[in-house]
């Protein structure tokens, strides 16, 4: 029967093609070197590879990535600008480990304390913008694990704002990418985070960033660094290739070389073996639908949205297409009514869907709408 009723539908599926790389067999966890690591492409959340990455660690200045969040989103909302004007305290100026050395007093910009926090991986300047931003930096740890249960990191408790060693002070490696993919959502963190070389105070101080994969790795676009006695080196590392973007997480290597190369393996592996298949109804024509005992005797229908799937090289053409769609509607109709589904599977798994709607409302019959539309017809003549 629904074949017969012949809904048109034109959707089109866009396959973006990944880095270009030949596909390569499953990554062993003997291959990455460090003890704990977890790789997920940063729009669908999905996970590509891990290793212990819900195990509990101390992860030193990635910690950072949590403070730049919400500096971000406070930035967002209108609560602080980048040109505001953050004075340092003296517990700030107290933190030591990397820091830009500011003293009691010392004003910069927010915008100036955000790149010493991401290029230089300032522990007083975190400080500072914690402060500035709650009044004090227990206030803002409150803040930080309040955004952290809200994100799902389920095994992650923050004692401080800059990741110095503190007892308790622990997460994991599929945690710190779930908050590494949401400051990405904040695309201008990587005018900050893909900056090698800057200055301060007017060009009398220089930082660098600690992130070495900014020199040698393509598409590289931050994210954050930390080595602690307790941690070990550490990195949140994302990249964009071809309209991917990854984030691969090592946490508790020996050396920083040894983090820099379990990272790049990660993201390797993810650009040569994965892509994204974009699922875009927004294209999508349908016909009408039946409407029984209505004013009108069809409703016009759409089906729209956009999402994507990551699939292994080659596997977006094993995805198929079904709809499921009602018969007729009995009226009354309303504007935005579903009335079926148009799905993509993937090896038996949904892996999208989509609503199929009414664009318009639908009285139902009656005498007195029946005695008005012809009294109205008639008016007009």
């Amino acid at each position: 029967m629904y074949k017969k009723r012949c809904i048109a539908i034109f959707l089109s599926l866009m396959i973006i093609v990944g880095c270009g790389c030949i596909p390569t067999s499953a990554l062993s966890e003997e291959e990455m070197s460090s003890p704990s690591g977890v790789l997920l492409e940063a729009s669908t959340g999905k996970v590509l590879f891990e290793k212990n990455a819900h195990e509990q660690r101390a992860c030193a200045s990635i910690t950072k990535v949590m403070t730049l969040l919400l500096v971000m989103e406070a930035i967002d909302e209108g609560k602080i600008s980048y040109d505001d004007i953050v004075t340092t305290s003296e517990h700030a100026k107290s933190m030591g480990g990397s820091d830009i050395w500011l003293e009691v007093g010392e004003q910069m910009t927010v915008d100036e304390m955000v790149k010493a926090t991401a290029v230089a991986s300032a522990n007083d300047a975190a400080v500072a913008l914690a402060e500035h931003l709650c009044g004090t930096e227990d206030e803002f740890v409150k803040k930080m694990n309040e955004r952290a249960s809200e994100l799902g990191m389920k095994n992650t408790v923050f004692k401080n704002c800059n990741g110095l060693d503190e007892e308790g002070h622990i997460t994991t490696a599929y945690d710190v990418a779930l908050m590494s993919i949401e400051l990405m959502k904040h695309e201008k963190i990587f005018e900050y985070t893909t900056i090698w070389l800057d200055t301060l105070r007017g060009g009398e101080t220089q930082i660098v960033n600690t992130n070495k994969l900014l020199k040698s790795y393509d598409g590289i676009t931050g994210l954050k660094t930390g080595t602690t006695g307790d941690a070990g080196s550490c990195i949140s590392a994302t990249a964009t290739r071809n309209n991917m973007s990854l984030c691969a997480v090592v946490l508790g290597a020996t050396t920083g070389t040894e983090r820099f190369k379990d990272a790049a393996t990660l993201l390797d592996y993810g650009f040569a073996n994965y892509e994204i298949v974009s699922f875009d109804a927004s294209d999508s024509k349908l016909n009408e639908i039946e409407v029984k005992n209505g004013m009108k005797k069809t409703a016009h229908l759409e089906c729209s949205g956009a999402k994507n799937m990551v699939v292994t090289k080659g596997g977006a053409e094993n995805v198929e297409q079904t709809l499921s769609v009602e018969e007729f509607l009995e009226a009354p109709v309303k504007k935005g009514q579903k009335v079926g589904t148009l799905s993509f599977t993937l090896s038996g798994e949904k892996v999208a869907s989509f609503d199929i709607v009414t664009t318009e409302n639908v009285d139902k019959i009656t005498f007195k709408a029946v005695f008005c539309e012809l009294f109205c017809a008639l008016y007009a003549l």
